[in-house]
């Protein structure tokens, strides 16, 4: 669990004061709206890529990307949601420390930074498999070959 963390290593978690861990999380839900994006902007760019491939096994691996991508756009959501109860938690316990017990809600922390650490491995592989095939395809593919200029020229 190295790739998502805005804090310093050690025992932060178990340290931390409540608005810190809030500030902490605050960052984290920023980060899943971006990927939110980012993952709208994947699908367009295989929705965009896919018309253009002539060959089955292409197209069998592009299914299978976007199969991949659909698991991280929900894996995000999913954490958006858990990331948005914390953040809730989090203000309850600002407003009165002994709402919930400090011990486990720690560990609940340390857990969901697990699940965003988790999360985010998957995404970058995802994002890397979508641009890799996407490139492949417009190297691959012969793409310029698809188009009709003369049926862009009435167009125009």
């Amino acid at each position: 669990m190295n790739n998502f963390r805005y804090r310093p290593k050690d025992n932060f978690i178990q340290e931390a004061n409540w608005k810190q861990l809030f500030v902490l999380t605050e960052h984290w839900k920023s980060d899943l709206l971006f990927f939110a994006d980012d993952i709208k902007f994947l699908h367009d760019l295989i929705d965009k890529y896919f018309l253009w491939i002539a060959r089955k096994e292409h197209i069998d691996k592009v299914q299978e990307i976007e199969i991949n991508l659909l698991n991280v756009d929900r894996q995000n959501s999913l954490l958006l949601k858990k990331t948005n109860k914390h953040l809730e938690h989090l203000e309850a316990l600002i407003d009165d420390p002994f709402k919930y017990d400090a011990y486990e809600f720690r560990n609940e922390h340390e857990q969901l930074e697990d699940d965003l650490s988790d999360f985010l491995k998957s995404f970058r592989k995802n994002r890397k498999e979508v641009f890799s095939i996407t490139e492949f395809i417009i190297d691959k593919e012969e793409l310029v070959r698809h188009l009709d200029f003369s049926k862009i020229k009435n167009y125009a």
